[in-house]
């Protein structure tokens, strides 16, 4: 975790539908809360580029965030987001406290690596299928990693790697495997490349014989 991400916030006043359709429209600025920890939500704004700007890096949506609220900084993670749904415009977000004693509970994105040198790929000509492309993982806030990576290197057509396979960095578990182990699904699999027939071409019809009606061909 070597990026670090810190947004200034402004405390937000006014409330309701009404103020914050003007704060998108007039001023450029996305509503926003943060809740958890023993502290009340508090209601805030922050400017609406640079949240956009952050957004577009993969590592900030699995990042332990800095917020500097009124020249007071707390840590956060970005736990949901509302985007409109035709404009590229970020409509609301939400903040959840952290405690560096409390676990978390979040979604990192999968990294696949090496399947082109696979045999499945390299040697078989099989496809890979990316059944899972994040999961959701627990563990202290110190211990939080931007992605997990999932090594295809070894694979062959016919494999597949499960939950369970992954490796994961110490004090990280997956939220799945704590449940039962019906919960232990594939997050990807390599087999062979599906082949799809083609559709016969019809035949054209006889042409009638010069002189003769095509109703005349079809009772001989």
């Amino acid at each position: 975790m070597s990026e670090t991400y810190e947004l200034t916030v402004e405390t937000r006043t006014q409330h309701g539908k009404g103020h914050s359709r003007r704060l998108r429209r007039l001023e450029n600025k996305v509503p926003a809360i943060i809740y958890g920890g023993e502290k009340d939500p508090a209601m805030v704004i922050l400017d609406h580029n640079v949240l956009s700007n952050a957004l577009e890096n993969e590592a900030f949506y699995s990042h332990i965030l800095t917020l500097n609220v009124d020249g007071k900084k707390e840590k956060v993670v970005l736990k949901d987001l509302h985007r409109h749904p035709s404009k590229p415009k970020i409509l609301h977000a939400d903040f959840m406290r952290i405690n560096p004693k409390t676990k978390i509970t979040m979604h990192v994105p999968l990294h696949f690596l090496n399947a082109e040198i696979s045999p499945g790929v390299k040697t078989q000509g099989g496809q890979v299928s990316h059944l899972m492309t994040e999961v959701e993982i627990r563990c202290l806030p110190k211990d939080l990693p931007e992605y997990v990576e999932v090594d295809l290197s070894k694979m062959s057509i016919g494999d597949s790697v499960l939950l369970s396979e992954l490796k994961l960095p110490k004090g990280v578990e997956i939220t799945a495997l704590l449940q039962s182990e019906e919960h232990d699904q594939p997050v990807v699999s390599l087999h062979k490349p599906t082949i799809i027939a083609e559709e016969p071409t019809a035949t054209p019809a006889p042409k009638p014989e010069e002189g003769s009606s095509a109703e005349e061909q079809s009772e001989v």
